[in-house]
């Protein structure tokens, strides 16, 4: 089985662990990371674009010139689209962007993510992650402490309003619960900060 050393807050060691090869030790499958990125950002589409097409710009009912005789080309309306001001050929309309990728995809996704994450080294688990009051500057010298990357996914099992809000405020820094974790913000933050407990969580769910 892979392992990772544990490391406390200050970043001293604590302990070397196991953690489970079928999640941390897995063949790494790019095009299935790709589909479900693709998947994620296509589902945070917000589909509100809108055009109007010729038969929905006010005007340009009457004929603008006689059919023959003038010498320019013959012309119904001025809100054809190639008229200034005219209406948009095939205009984009409000339409919904989400469809949903097979559960067995996403997961071997995100463990093709979690895998390469540990060989390159970006997974730092801590024993624990407690905090006695709301204080950015707290979390910013545990992350420098614990030589995490300015880009910090910061993962914990249970809601802790004093993380949460002390996170919150750094810039790069996100907080997640390990029930909401996601391939593609796996990808965008290059530290993945997660708690013992967390990580137990984690794996209970993928088993």
């Amino acid at each position: 089985m892979a392992k990772i050393q544990m490391i406390n807050i200050e970043g001293n060691p604590v302990s070397e662990i196991e953690v489970n090869d079928n999640i941390f030790n897995c063949d790494v499958n790019e095009h299935v990371v790709y589909l479900v990125v693709k998947n994620i950002l296509a589902n945070r589409r917000q589909g509100t674009h809108s055009a109007k097409t010729r038969s929905e710009v006010r005007g340009g009912g009457r004929k603008p010139w006689r059919q023959k005789g003038t010498g320019r080309a013959r012309q119904g309306s001025i809100r054809s689209p190639q008229f200034r001001g005219g209406g948009v050929v095939f205009a984009k309309k409000p339409r919904d962007y989400s469809y949903t990728t097979p559960k067995k995809v996403r997961r071997l996704a995100l463990k093709s993510v979690l895998t390469s994450k540990l060989q390159d080294s970006e997974i730092i688990v801590l024993d624990k992650l407690e905090l006695n009051e709301i204080k950015t500057k707290t979390v910013v010298n545990i992350l420098k402490d614990i030589k995490a990357d300015k880009k910090a996914l910061i993962v914990i099992n249970d809601k802790n309003e004093n993380i949460i809000r002390s996170a919150r405020n750094i810039e790069g820094v996100k907080t997640e619960f390990v029930k909401n974790i996601n391939v593609y913000d796996l990808l965008k933050y290059n530290s993945l900060v997660i708690t013992k407990d967390a990580l137990d969580t984690l794996e209970e769910v993928f088993i």
